[in-house]
């Protein structure tokens, strides 16, 4: 009590202990006198600090036994609650809040909301906590009593210094209980690592389905968006307005927005994507090792990908797509601000795909704290893809072990050289500036050569961006020569009507000032000088460098991908816009006939390279698949245990072992 009076008084609040006994709460009288106290002492700005009255306590040992009315501080607390009819309950932990197992142990989530039916046989209680009488156990049951007479309780860590202020501000932390709970959790709400389990066994149902069947399929969710039209646009609509109530940016509530054409557009683009080549099961790569061994490098998907990404609605579109093309599994986590669009596109989709492969194949995420869980799940899921800020990519970076693709920053350049065609100049930068301000790919930072400065082209570029209505900023020499305020910095994403214009000497200023000050994204040069553009386009290390055309055709649909997941600045794996080649890997398949290595003593290798034709096994398969349906098959099984698929029709004999 000395420690909490010497506490409470830095805040100006002083405290008072009251001490209590199981017998006083048989005591009808007693109990009212209580709330009537408890009442006075807050209206004079005094704590109330309950506890065991251990010297009159008729409990034979205060630490062990747990008989009567409470018997430790959780019950006590959950007891007090009721009686004083409190609005909350909350119980402090030494840990976040109640974990399906220990907490040191790396499997253990953190449960968000307690469902008696479904979490009550799913718990493992470890040893107790280093302080307190009854541990996690005790605190559950505390919790459990309060919440099913009707007040909330919140099970969080009080290890923290604004634990209290996050309960109190509604913040999704700790462990929630809830005698409704039932009414807004799904009782088999599927857990991180069952989401992601669920999409692995998903894409080995999709790799094998044939590629007409993989193809219609996308075909189908074309079909399905247009017939849902009108239902994802009032969707939208209703998260277009709830985003401009709450004043979000108008660059955020363009790229929130489904335009008219636009679920048209995404439909072609899935028609278009089902007719590209199939890209499963190619062979890249065909070597005769020795006589009668060949080997085979063929494509394959990666297996299961999460993707963060950007309040975009129709990004959940295309990376739903690309991910059924290229056969992989996928757990989608879109922005807050597209929650309800995300959803009905999530269950449009989901919706169009057959039973045989199941609508787990793609999960949403809906919620931000189950992301942590998910990234630590590195042996079922197999890449994150984050689409976002810089802070959301380095985050993403720093808790986990799974690779990580894509990129942060968009910062694109236009450099417009001496020897640069002014008009061809002008339309470019517009272009990459106006067409789509918010993309990533829009245009940043325009460089210009010091020539221009001289000849009007500098101050001709400068008013056709103002007369298109882009608000610009200059470089330390821009700002002088155009009377323009300053860039506070040259490494900036406006993603709005916005633009910092700098002059440089030549063009390898420009590429020094892109590597500085750039994000590897898109870059461009604008000249008629052939040797100045292929210096350009060979020096400058960015995922997609132009000459003479606009930053906008960087991205997968423009260059014929189909769609895109994302833009990688990365340089691993994949580069620049993200297609279906980018969501593939490889793997090996071998050919023998009972070959041994045998120390190498029985292999005469040859390492001979042969021509690359259609998969021997796929083609094979195709053959039983078809025959199959036609009833033209027998099945037998051979004395070696091995079970062949033969076809046989009038002139065709195939053994497939």
């Amino acid at each position: 009590m000395a420690l909490y009076d010497s506490l409470f008084s830095q805040l100006d609040v002083a405290s008072s202990q009251l001490l209590v006994t199981d017998n006083d709460f048989k005591d009808p009288e007693f109990r009212q006198q209580l709330s009537e106290t408890v009442n006075s002492l807050l209206a004079l700005r005094v704590v109330p600090i309950f506890n065991e009255n251990d010297a009159i306590s008729t409990r034979k040992s205060p630490y062990f036994d747990s008989t009567g009315i409470f018997w430790d501080n959780d019950s006590l607390a959950a007891l007090l609650a009721l009686e004083l009819q409190a609005d909350l309950l909350i119980l402090l932990s030494d840990v976040e809040g109640l974990y399906t197992g220990p907490p040191s142990e790396p499997k253990s989530q953190l449960i968000h909301t307690y469902l008696k039916e479904k979490h009550d046989d799913m718990v493992t209680f470890g040893e107790k906590s280093r302080v307190g009488r009854g541990g996690m156990t005790a605190k559950v049951y505390a919790a459990w009593q309060a919440a099913s007479a009707g007040i909330p309780v919140v099970i969080s860590s009080g290890c923290v210094a604004d634990g209290l202020q996050r309960v109190m501000r509604g913040d999704h932390v700790g462990t929630l209980f809830h005698r409704d709970a039932h009414q807004w959790v799904d009782l088999k709400e599927t857990g991180a690592r069952n989401m992601a389990v669920a999409a692995r066994e998903g894409s080995r149902r999709l790799q094998g389905l044939t590629s007409e069947e993989r193809k219609s399929i996308l075909h189908a969710v074309a079909d399905a968006l247009l017939a849902n039209e009108a239902i994802i646009k009032a969707e939208n609509d209703a998260d277009v307005e709830l985003a401009q109530m709450t004043g979000v940016s108008k660059a955020l509530v363009g790229r929130l927005t489904i335009k008219p054409g636009k679920i048209a557009a995404l439909a072609s683009s899935l028609r278009t994507l089902a007719d590209m080549k199939e890209p499963i099961g190619e062979v890249l790569k065909r070597t005769e090792v020795a006589e009668g061994l060949t080997l085979e490098k063929t494509s394959c998907p990666l297996g299961v990908v999460l993707v963060v990404f950007e309040s975009r609605p129709d990004a959940l579109v295309q990376i739903a797509s690309l991910a059924i093309r290229s056969g992989n599994g996928l757990l989608l986590k879109g922005g807050k601000e597209a929650a309800r669009s995300n959803a009905i596109l999530h269950k449009v989709i989901t919706e169009a795909l057959p039973k045989s492969v199941g609508p787990n194949l793609i999960g949403l995420v809906t919620s931000r704290d189950e992301i942590p869980d998910l990234l630590k799940l590195d042996d079922v899921i197999d890449l994150v893809i984050p689409r976002g800020s810089n802070k959301l990519v380095a985050q993403i970076k720093a808790t986990t072990k799974i690779p990580v693709l894509g990129h942060a920053d968009g910062v694109c350049h236009v450099y417009v050289d001496t020897a640069a065609d002014l008009e061809k100049a002008k339309n470019i930068v517009i272009d990459s500036k106006v067409d789509y301000p918010a993309a990533c790919n829009a245009l940043e930072t325009l460089l210009v050569h010091e020539d221009l400065v001289a000849t009007g082209g500098l101050e001709m570029l400068a008013f056709a961006l103002q007369s298109a209505g882009v608000t610009l900023y200059g470089g330390a020499r821009a700002s002088g020569i155009l009377k323009l305020p300053r860039a506070s910095s040259y490494h900036i994403e406006y993603s709005a009507l916005s633009c910092t214009v700098e002059v440089v000497k030549d063009v390898q200023e420009a590429i020094d000032h892109i590597h500085e000050h750039g994000s590897a994204h898109t870059d461009c040069i604008v000249t008629e000088n052939h040797i100045t553009a292929e210096t350009f386009l060979h020096h400058v290390d960015s995922a997609a460098v132009f000459h003479n055309a606009s930053t906008r055709f960087s991205d997968g649909a423009r260059f014929g991908l189909g769609a895109e997941v994302g833009i990688s600045t990365g340089r691993i794996h994949a580069r620049g816009p993200v297609g279906v080649e980018g969501l593939l890997t490889t793997r090996w398949l071998l050919r023998g006939s009972g070959q041994l290595v045998n120390g190498d003593k029985g292999v005469q290798y040859t390492h001979k390279k042969l021509p690359i034709g259609e998969d021997e096994g796929l083609a094979a398969l195709a053959t039983a698949n078809q025959s199959l349906e036609n009833g033209n098959s027998a099945v037998k099984t051979t004395s070696n245990g091995a079970v062949p698929i033969e076809i046989s029709t009038e002139h065709i004999s195939i053994v497939l072992l």
